[in-house]
């Protein structure tokens, strides 16, 4: 019985021990925000305030040590996120998730990001104040990584610390632009219907190609082919670690449209949702420079931002930044390839991916006078049809760093405006405001035209040159608006109007956001804070209704059951809310998804309607095509001597709707909340790991919202009926400047990247409920409720 206590005895000090040295572990881990830090490299001693939510306030005698500070800061709760951000575009994933990453890994080593941005930096100048402040900011990043303590996902992982170059500040903004971009989803998947079915199939997706005066030429060869590239592609993006940027909101409400007489400005860039999240927020002070910004993991200057005198913000242009072409190579000669003038041999270049525990991968890259071969870079393509992509981001001039870093040193509204010019890509709608009433909008990026009579949303010819850029239009005939008489500015990834009589091809996003804000904005000139927050967090479509409307009139209403009836009537009623105790949302989608399978899987098979799903134009057509009675897409092809009529595609996927909700969701009708089947979880990528999603997730939580409202928390469709969210605003800011130090803003999750800080989730909630937290301003509020950290000069 002695030895029994003995050992167990034992075992309880074992685990005391163990506990003991768990949870030093743990509270070793946690960031530093309070206490002393000697640095290298500091002029003066420089001190940050972290505020109740994990802000960094950070006051220095000049910017440079501001920007080591930041750099420090930043690191010591995002160092992972930074970690995997400067990885992606050089093709370095591999390395620390093993062959699980090569796909992505090959993907983006082979389009050139890495490439172009070595090229960019070498033409940078080294004496500039973007380039010096640049380097504060990684001294202050590589500081951290030495001194610092280790992220606890470096050491689950195996990550070997490297230090941070300028290369990988500009490797992130690569990525970010390449995530912008929809021509990689959409031309491929386009140019295969249109080879299979004809052009008609084209014109009811909402394409213009109908109108050309040339039409193309159909070709039936490598049917399914050209697929294979934007299903590969959005695979990639789908499971990067990292999500893609989707599109926004912003609106700018001038003198004449607020209560008080001064500038409101209102900005929620729509990401996918990750863990830790897009924005890192921080406040700098100097004797001559403060600014509130959000910046991104690894980057020196916020993209989005505010001060006392001025404010911007972003959404997504969606315009055609991205061209394919079909190349021809020489009969005989696989080294050569057709140009107007002759042929010319493809430029070669060497990449090797190094991959965790196995040998590395050496790869081939080919490229023609348009950009990279796809087929060297994704699986599936025919070597014998090279496929190349022309992108304006390595095709032109990377002026990105002394663009942002000019939008945050702006000194008036020109000033800003000369800085937006610097961004040849992404294409963007940088949104501003100011003190002085001004407020403003301009579309960026290096816009171009082809003949008359190209598509480019398909794959174009390579090898004659009439497919090829004819010319690059001046930043002056960019969409933009400045002070306009209506009063306000405003942005929801929609098509700008015609320049020159010319409407930019692009990807834009439906109307429902961006009639819901006008019609808003138009209703009052009174608008306040409190106001503006309401919209923000606003769940109403103005479009599902009429689509609704829609749906009903063309419903065989005569053979509907008493359950069916009662579904019908809710809809009947809906306003087009998306609350959590809504039903009609839960029925409304159901419906939508059966109502576009029924009428577009038949001719595009299962894997290419759920690519369609994720397009832009697949949203497009959801309110198109239910009005479009004479559409060709109507009829089931796979049905032979029969017709399929709009009533009957309607009225089957009404029944299977309602048959199918009745088995996820019960028979009770009032039992079919919205906040049931739509949810959201924020996943870290290591939280898929299902022993680890309790560390390092945040959610699940029940969440209103939903695609193409403003408050615009989107998800895909699926047969399963549950609509987990992919991403939504992240974040939700309110600058308002008859009370700059009371502005107003809200993360999704957290402050900070790491899973033991106390802000790692601290505004899960308060997101979810459309709630708000301060962005302060005012330096003794700041300091009465903050932790301090000082920062001094190493001896």
């Amino acid at each position: 019985m002695r030895k029994i206590k003995k050992i167990l005895l034992v075992l309880l000090v074992l685990i005391v021990v163990l506990a003991i040295g768990l949870c030093a572990y743990i509270f070793h881990l946690k960031p530093k925000y309070e206490g002393e830090v000697q640095l290298k490299n500091l002029e003066k001693e420089t001190t940050v305030y972290f505020d109740d939510f994990g802000i960094p306030h950070i006051y220095a005698d000049s910017e440079k040590d501001a920007m080591t500070a930041l750099g420090y800061v930043h690191a010591e709760e995002r160092l992972w996120q930074m970690e995997l951000l400067r990885r992606i575009a050089p093709g370095r994933l591999s390395e620390i998730f093993g062959s699980v990453a090569l796909k992505n890994d090959k993907f983006f080593a082979g389009i050139g990001i890495e490439e172009a941005s070595a090229k960019a930096i070498a033409k940078l100048d080294k004496n500039s104040q973007s380039y010096k402040m640049t380097m504060a900011y990684l001294d202050g990043i590589n500081q951290y990584l030495e001194e610092g303590t280790t992220p606890i996902e470096f050491t689950l992982v195996g990550v070997k610390k490297e230090k941070f170059t300028i290369k990988d500040v500009y490797n992130i903004f690569g990525y970010m632009s390449f995530s912008f971009a929809m021509a990689q989803k959409t031309d491929p998947l386009l140019t295969d219907i249109r080879n299979k079915y004809g052009d008609a199939y084209l014109k009811d997706l909402g394409i213009n190609g109908e109108f050309n005066t040339t039409q193309l030429k159909s070709s039936k060869e490598n049917l399914g082919e050209y697929t294979e590239i934007a299903k590969s592609v959005a695979a990639l993006l789908d499971k990067s670690p990292i999500p893609p940027f989707i599109g926004s909101n912003s609106w700018v409400a001038g003198p004449h449209k607020t209560k008080s007489g001064k500038v409101i400005f209102a900005n929620d860039p729509h990401i996918g949702f990750s863990q830790p999240g897009t924005w890192y927020e921080a406040h700098l002070v100097t004797p001559k420079f403060e600014l509130y910004g959000c910046y991104l993991a690894g980057t020196p200057y916020p993209l989005l931002a505010h001060n006392r005198n001025y404010a911007y913000g972003l959404t997504m242009f969606e315009n055609d930044d991205i061209d394919f072409y079909q190349e021809k190579n020489k009969a005989g000669d696989a080294s050569q390839y057709q140009t107007p003038t002759g042929f010319s041999t493809y430029e070669t270049r060497k990449k090797t991916i190094k991959v965790k525990d196995t040998s590395d991968v050496v790869m081939t890259i080919k490229s023609t006078r348009h950009g990279p071969i796809m087929n060297d870079v994704l699986e599936h393509l025919d070597k014998k049809n090279p496929i190349t992509m022309s992108w304006t981001f390595t095709r032109e001039p990377i002026q990105i760093l002394d663009a942002v870093y000019g939008l945050s040193h702006a000194k008036n509204k020109e000033d800003f405006r000369n800085s937006v010019k610097l961004i040849a890509a992404p294409g963007l709608n940088v949104m501003y405001g100011d003190a002085k009433g001004n407020v403003a909008w301009w579309a960026t990026g290096k816009l171009y035209k082809h003949n008359k009579g190209v598509n480019s949303f398909l794959i174009l010819d390579g090898a004659s040159g009439k497919d090829d850029i004819i010319e690059y239009l001046d930043f002056d005939k960019n969409p933009s608006s400045e002070n306009p008489k209506w009063g306000y500015v405003y942005s929801a990834n929609n098509q700008p109007e015609a320049v020159d009589g010319y409407l930019y091809p692009g990807y834009y996003l439906p109307e429902d956001r961006a009639k819901r804000i006008s019609s808003l904005m138009d209703s009052k000139s009174d608008w306040d804070k409190e106001a503006i927050s309401k919209m923000i967090y606003d769940n109403t479509s103005s479009t599902a209704p009429i689509t609704v409307q829609n749906l009903i009139a063309s419903l065989n209403s005569s053979t509907l059951s008493a359950e069916e009836k009662l579904a019908l009537n809710i809809l009947k009623t809906w306003q087009g809310t998306n609350n959590l105790e809504d039903a009609a949302p839960t029925i409304y989608n159901k419906w939508i998804y059966l109502y576009l399978k029924n009428c577009f899987e038949d001719e595009m098979g299962e894997d290419n309607f759920n690519l369609f799903l994720g397009t832009h134009i697949g949203k497009q057509v959801i309110a198109r095509q239910i009005a479009n009675e004479s559409s060709v897409w109507w009829d089931n092809i796979k049905t032979k001597n029969v017709k399929e009529t709009r009533s009957e595609i309607v009225s089957k996927s009404f029944h299977d709707a309602i048959t199918s909700l009745q088995k996820q969701l019960g028979n009770q009708i009032s039992d079919w909340k919205w906040g049931k089947v739509h949810t959201v979880e924020h996943e870290h990528p290591l939280g898929k790991v299902a022993a680890l999603r309790g560390l390092f997730n945040v959610g699940p939580f029940a969440s209103p919202g939903s695609n193409e409202v403003i408050n615009n928390l989107f998800f895909g469709f699926n047969k399963e009926g549950k609509y987990h969210v992919k991403g939504g605003p992240s974040t939700r800011r309110i600058v308002d400047f008859s009370d700059i130090e009371n502005s107003w803003s809200i993360l999704p999750t957290g402050q900070s990247g790491n899973p033991f800080s106390k802000h790692y989730s601290d505004q899960a909630e308060m997101y979810n409920a459309g709630k708000f937290r301060k962005m302060k301003l005012n330096k003794e509020e700041i300091v009465r409720t903050s932790t301090k950290l000082v920062f001094k000069p190493e001896n």
